[in-house]
């Protein structure tokens, strides 16, 4: 296990919580996750930091994911196509992360966030549950965008629970509380095929990847439970929120870091 002081150690714990509450919510916990390891293991192989991430990830998002599918009915057949889709489309993002650089998609991603922000704020996205397609033609639909998050989850990784809650909602046509079960199952999926990556190579402390899975976890069942309590219009907001907080944290580490 890393060598960390009490104090060090409670950081992270801390921020694995309050990283746990938020992705309940709407996604992008790991861009507290990340930031936070990095910065109190500055001189760690970046591959050792993403793989307790992942640990931590894949426990809480876990919670929050049958949290969420007790309190909605889902549509498990397209969830498992979709789950197995992103799995496998993880493990190659993972893989290329480990043998290319990625600072390219790191320079592109806020421009791309600021396009979906505008894409969406005048939307009614979310609030209404009106799936746009059926049967085959969804599964098709719900498998490409997974394998297309799933691979940027394994590659690079911040915000891609956001990602999959927005693609259920603005292009399969879902509102939030429905989506939120199947997102949540889509961010297992890829946080588990990079984490089997990470394993494979080595890159996996799983001390303190457990230790901060149980904060991960302890936030994500209060953020499933403040978002079923209140609803879609919570949700939405609290979307926009982190969407925009995200874009300016990829913008910092794009250009100014």
């Amino acid at each position: 296990m890393f060598d960390l002081s009490f104090l060090d150690l409670s950081l992270l714990v801390s921020c694995a919580v309050m990283a746990g509450l938020i992705d309940a919510i709407i996604g992008g916990g790991g861009m507290i996750q990340v930031p936070a390891l990095f910065s109190v293991l500055p001189s760690f192989a970046p591959g050792n930091l993403l793989g307790v991430n992942k640990i931590a990830s894949v426990i809480g998002t876990s919670g929050s994911a049958i949290q969420y599918a007790r309190a909605n009915k889902s549509p498990w057949r397209l969830v498992i196509i979709s789950c197995m889709a992103a799995f496998l489309a993880s493990i190659g993002g993972a893989y290329l992360v480990t043998q290319i650089p990625n600072q390219w998609l790191r320079t592109a991603l806020p421009f791309f966030l600021v396009a979906l922000l505008i894409f969406n704020i005048k939307s009614s996205s979310g609030l209404i549950h009106a799936p746009r397609h059926k049967h085959h033609k969804q599964s098709a639909i719900a498998s490409a965008g997974a394998a297309l998050i799933g691979f940027y989850d394994g590659f690079l990784g911040p915000g891609a629970g956001a990602f999959y809650k927005l693609f259920y909602t603005r292009i399969l046509g879902f509102d939030f509380m429905r989506s939120a079960a199947p997102s949540k199952f889509l961010n297992v999926a890829s946080n588990l095929g990079a984490l089997c990556v990470f394993f494979y190579t080595g890159y996996v402390d799983w001390k303190l990847g457990l230790l901060m899975a149980a904060g991960n976890l302890t936030g994500g069942l209060i953020g499933s439970r403040i978002a079923i309590k209140h609803g879609n219009r919570f949700i939405r907001k609290a979307f926009f929120i982190t969407v925009s907080v995200l874009t300016i944290k990829t913008f910092y580490d794009a250009f100014l870091q």
